[in-house]
């Protein structure tokens, strides 16, 4: 996986699969290896990580958490952009060392934290990044119902996602909208509209349409 500037966010490098990957030998060597969703760039993530350089206020001094990171791109960039602790939450195994070796090419400290937060109480955090993580109906209750407790916990929240059908619409203010491809387009080159969102408290969301 060859390390290469990330589109639409080129202040960070990323190991990111290409042809040569052959990522389908992980498959035959591992029967517990799953999708290989950490080898690439999400729509959700590449724009909160892209808010998040662009608003460095958003973190600075700051302890975050990333929940479900992926590569790590956006707690990488929450780190890049002075966040006191980050850390980046996955379940899959593979994910963590991604995040690692991710961390290191970027020069930055992250925590890996492997195991499903959302079964848990919130961590002592002051903001939730959530990239990416409302495509089946399920992990969306589940998140939901998690960022809910962080909500009266007094947690920041903030989304990233190119408008899946299992959004908690009426808990999202939309912030901003960026440009860029999603995991699992036709074309790599193709350009969508990413968005970034907060995640309110229960009535407190302006109405809008996503």
């Amino acid at each position: 996986m060859p390390v290469a500037p990330v589109p639409t966010v080129p202040e960070l490098r990323l190991h990111r699969a290409g042809p040569k990957s052959r990522l389908s030998r992980l498959a035959e060597l591992d029967e517990d290896f799953g999708a290989p969703y950490w080898a690439y760039e999400w729509g959700g993530g590449l724009a909160l990580a892209r808010h998040i350089l662009d608003h460095p206020e958003i973190v600075v001094g700051r302890k975050v958490l990333d929940l479900g990171a992926g590569s790590g791109i956006v707690a990488i960039a929450a780190a890049k952009s002075g966040a006191r602790k980050v850390i980046a939450a996955d379940t899959d195994r593979y994910a963590l060392a991604a995040i690692r070796l991710n961390a290191a090419v970027n020069e930055v400290r992250v925590l890996a934290f492997l195991g499903d937060m959302t079964s848990e109480a919130p961590p002592a955090v002051d903001v939730v990044l959530v990239g990416d993580l409302f495509y089946a109906q399920d992990l969306a209750q589940r998140v939901t119902t998690f960022l809910e407790r962080c909500i009266e916990c007094n947690i920041e929240i903030l989304i990233g996602d190119p408008k899946r059908a299992f959004l908690p619409r009426a808990r999202l203010e939309l912030l901003a909208e960026y440009p860029g491809s999603d995991f699992g387009c036709g074309k790599r080159s193709e350009q969508m509209q990413n968005a970034v969102f907060a995640f309110k408290a229960c009535g407190a969301a302006r109405p809008m349409t996503i």
